[in-house]
């Protein structure tokens, strides 16, 4: 027997039975009452919320080698209430994958978050799913001249403006003159951006931006259809200012933990 499987199983069932008896019964539509035996819900009332077998549900929760699907873990989680990390994890033991995971998610730029751009001295930007510029700072608008700057005098008059770091490095001249190594710093670039879409290239607005860049782009498609898959690392970042000539940073790339598909990007003066 698969020793790895076998304790997932296990981890699996003991997940599930933490899970239901820290439930309240009153919360999920059932009566409490005094004849309950054990805390929290019953099998048969987890198998009756998540539309399941309680017989399937009961050999789930003992570990036995069930042949569970997504769809019946997905209401499982729904019926359970779970949260995301929840949701992961029930998945991850299960050994199954989570289409829900790679539905598209919002990209909205949590207040906080831009606050806490405005409060770093050093360059900061933040990005969506698709490498969209959600927000940045001034020193990033200052660093990154004839971009972002721009970027900010348009958003004002057109909120619905918003930059994309792709489109700016392989569509925008000036991109070349700013990134010193624009070649080779392109080429990682794409070979990322595969890497960090890998569970969202069926999305239409994924491909839409594809097909534009391969377009608009030799090198993009060049790049692209290379297949390299790369995961994005700091380190250093060297750019020739138009104001200020040749300056460099030590990049640094944060996901916060309740929106995972954002990247805070900081860019400390080396």
């Amino acid at each position: 027997m698969d020793t790895k499987t076998d304790s997932r199983r296990k981890e699996l069932g003991e997940f599930l039975q933490v899970l239901r008896q820290r439930s309240a019964p009153e919360a999920f539509g059932f009566p409490a009452g005094s004849r309950r035996r054990t805390q929290g819900l019953r099998r048969e009332e987890i198998a009756q919320l998540a539309g399941i077998s309680p017989t399937w549900y009961t050999w789930l929760e003992q570990g036995r080698e069930v042949n569970v699907s997504a769809d019946a873990l997905s209401r499982l989680a729904k019926a359970l209430q779970l949260t995301r990390p929840e949701r992961a994890y029930l998945f991850e033991m299960a050994g199954r994958r989570d289409d829900e995971e790679s539905a598209p998610v919002d990209d909205a730029a949590p207040p906080a978050l831009i606050a806490l751009l405005e409060a770093i001295g050093a360059p900061a930007y933040l990005m969506g799913r698709y490498w969209d510029v959600l927000a940045w700072n001034k020193p990033a608008a200052e660093l990154f001249a004839g971009w972002l700057d721009t970027a900010d005098k348009l958003r004002k008059k057109a909120p619905e403006t918003t930059p994309n770091l792709l489109r700016f490095v392989f569509l925008d001249p000036a991109a070349r003159s700013l990134i010193v190594d624009w070649d080779i710093r392109a080429r990682r670039l794409a070979a990322e951006f595969r890497a960090d879409s890998r569970t969202r290239l069926e999305e239409p607005a994924l491909q839409k931006l594809v097909d534009e860049l391969s377009q608009a782009s030799p090198e993009f498609t060049q790049f692209w259809k290379q297949h390299d898959v790369l995961e994005r690392q700091g380190g250093q970042r060297d750019f020739n200012h138009p104001k200020r000539g040749l300056i460099s940073y030590q990049q640094v790339t944060l996901h916060p933990v309740e929106q995972e598909q954002l990247k805070l990007v900081m860019l400390k003066p080396a």
